[in-house]
């Protein structure tokens, strides 16, 4: 039983060491390059075409990989083939090769010719070949083709769509057989274009130096259309795309060609074949046959020119307008426009700029509305201060009746004592000039009472002028003073030796201070007519003018000394309240300050202060009131 359970364990260990996929065999693929792997076009198509077979393959592949040199050197069939045909039999091991590919119109002929020498067994691919290549040898059932077919009438057509003014186009082909058979294919099918004025230059006879001077010296409504250059007359190899580059190097024409290795990089583009879908096909022919079809069996349809596809930037090198591009064209490397570029910068700077539009706006709309306010509170505050001047105007009615009525009463007594004497046989002259100078002064004192009521009353400019304070002040001083004997108040002065010059508006300065004196007048109402004093005076304190109106009253109890300028605050049972907020308010228009204080010895003192103009390097704010 030891002996069996040691074979079972070697057994499973074996089985677990034994990877099954080691196991399967992979297809040998034997691939024939025309020149070598590092030539036009092939180069671009068989690396997508390597990658594309292993991804298709069923089974792992391994690929050989050989190349025609014969042809690099003008000799097709090259005269002798057998070194060649021994090293690719000896190539593969045990010769069980699984599939041919000949990569081009040389490996494909070579391929074909020595079918019975090389893998006869072994199927073939003829893969990026154009079927005029071969299409004079016969295909057997172990052979198909992935073929590729065009018209190069179809390029010189679109180069003269796209460029109408075009004289003089260059067809850059090599000197090798198979681009010697191209060029006599190509020679034949344009020969149409002779009665269109175009001229062809053919390079299949010139060194590639040749060719490069060439280009260099080309006329102007030059085109250059590029089949391909392997191979020069002096027999150079010329690998990749190594020409087409030289030519592009030197910006002389716009160049086409059919193949889009290298679109991108220099070529205009159009209808071109693509490489990668070259290489699909291809490839998904070979993964057919090596997933066991018969290659007779499988026929797909040639590849043909591929959409059209320009290179922007070739374009504008050129000036060939996108209105000329057929229709269904795709145009690659675009350079994005400004707007493209900076899409998100442009769209948040004008963002900002509508939000700080729309900022402005509603602050613009904000200071009209504190505009139209301010000019409202103006006028409501106007009214107002005109209302206050009526009502303090009847709150001294009665004094100012007395005054009137008393020179008016003199006037009338003296008038009738004139007529008395004047009916006398003889009368006295002296002293009727003494009642007429009674009756002027009377009259003028009558006089002086309705005019100073009509500048008390009167709708005043809001104009600031220069002025000097002492002059309103005695204005109202003088006014008052022939209303003060019916007040039985003492009223007494004093004023600034030098001027107080200010910007001011005087009637509304004059409604201050006469406001100011009437207050007081009402704080000693309830005093004895012998207390009544009043003093009223002006001076100069540092950069500002001040007035103080002081009264013997009661004065202002200490927590209603900032109070009394409020809006409707008032001791007197029937006041608005009005007067000393609007004399506030006019002060502060002035640019100055009103205040009150209660004296020590008793009574209060309002003082308002307003600056010096000769001082004041800024004017006052413009009043709110008329």
């Amino acid at each position: 039983m030891n002996w069996m359970r040691q074979f079972c364990l070697r057994t499973m260990f074996l089985l677990v060491l034994v990877n099954p996929a080691d196991a399967v065999e992979p297809d040998r693929v034997l691939l024939l390059h025309s020149f070598g792997p590092d030539f036009s076009p092939w180069n671009t198509i068989t690396p997508p075409f390597r990658e594309a077979l292993r991804k298709l393959s069923p089974r792992p592949i391994d690929l050989y990989e050989a190349s025609l040199q014969s042809e690099r050197f003008g000799e097709s069939p090259a005269p002798e083939e057998g070194p060649l045909i021994d090293y690719l039999n000896a190539l593969v091991p045990a010769r069980d090769l699984k599939l041919i590919v000949a990569m081009g119109a040389p490996a494909t002929r070579f391929a074909l010719r020595n079918r019975p020498k090389v893998f006869p067994s072994a199927p073939l691919l003829i893969a990026s070949s154009d079927v005029r290549t071969y299409n004079d040898l016969a295909l057997t059932a172990h052979e198909t083709a992935c073929p590729t077919i065009y018209d190069p009438v179809v390029h010189i057509n679109h180069i003269l769509q796209l460029l109408p003014d075009t004289t003089n186009i260059v067809v850059a082909t090599g000197a090798s057989p198979s681009e010697r058979f191209w060029t006599d294919l190509f020679r034949r099918s344009l020969e149409g274009f002779s009665s269109r004025g175009v001229t062809f230059d053919w390079f299949t006879d010139l060194s590639a130096d040749d060719m490069m001077n060439h280009v260099a010296k080309l006329p102007p409504h030059s085109a250059i259309y590029y089949p391909t250059v392997r191979v020069d007359a002096r027999g150079s190899p010329q690998e990749g795309d190594i020409m087409l580059l030289r030519f592009i190097e030197t910006d002389r024409a716009p160049i086409f060609t059919h193949v889009d290795s290298l679109f991108g990089r220099g070529i205009v583009g159009g209808p071109m074949f693509s490489s990668r879908e070259i290489a699909q096909a291809c490839a998904g022919v070979a993964a057919r046959i090596l997933g066991g079809e018969l290659p007779g069996n499988i026929e797909i349809k040639p590849v043909g020119l591929a959409a059209p596809v320009y290179d922007w930037r070739q374009l504008q090198r050129w000036g060939i307008s996108e209105s000329r591009l057929p229709a269904g064209s795709e145009v690659d490397f675009r350079q994005p426009s400004a707007w493209e570029e900076y899409r998100s910068q442009v769209i948040l700077v004008i963002a900002v700029l509508l939000a700080q539009a729309a900022l402005i706006s509603g602050l613009l709309h904000q200071r009209y509305r504190r505009q139209l306010a301010e000019v409202q509170v103006r006028q409501r505050l106007a009214e107002l201060a005109r209302a206050n001047r009526y009502s303090l105007a009847g709150e001294l009615a009665a004094t100012i009746s007395h005054e009137i009525n008393q020179p008016l009463g003199a006037i009338l007594t003296n008038s009738e004592t004139m007529e008395a004497m004047l009916q006398s046989p003889e009368p006295n002259l002296s002293e009727l000039r003494e009642i007429a100078a009674d009756i002027r002064r009377d009259d003028q004192r009558a006089a002086d009472v309705i005019r100073h009521i009509r500048n008390l009353l009167k709708k005043s400019s809001i104009e600031l002028k220069d002025l000097d304070l002492n002059e309103p002040v005695r204005d109202a001083i003088h006014f008052f003073s022939t209303l003060a004997v019916a007040q039985n108040a003492h009223l007494s002065s004093s004023f600034a030796p030098t001027p107080l010059p200010i910007k001011g508006n005087a009637v509304q300065l004059h409604q201050v201070v006469l406001n100011l004196i009437v207050n007081a007048m009402d704080a000693m109402s309830e005093l004895p007519a012998d207390q009544h004093k009043l003093a009223i005076a002006t001076m100069r304190v540092k950069n500002s003018a001040e007035v103080s109106v002081s009264d013997a009253g009661p004065g202002v109890q200490p927590d209603m000394l900032k109070e009394i300028f409020a809006p409707f605050f008032s001791t007197k049972e029937q006041g608005m309240g009005m007067g000393l907020s609007i004399a506030r308010t006019i002060i502060e228009a002035h640019g100055g300050q009103i205040w009150a204080e209660n004296k020590p010895e008793g009574g209060a003192v309002f003082r308002l202060r307003l600056p010096l103009t000769m001082l004041s390097d800024r004017p006052p704010m413009a009043p709110l009131v008329d």
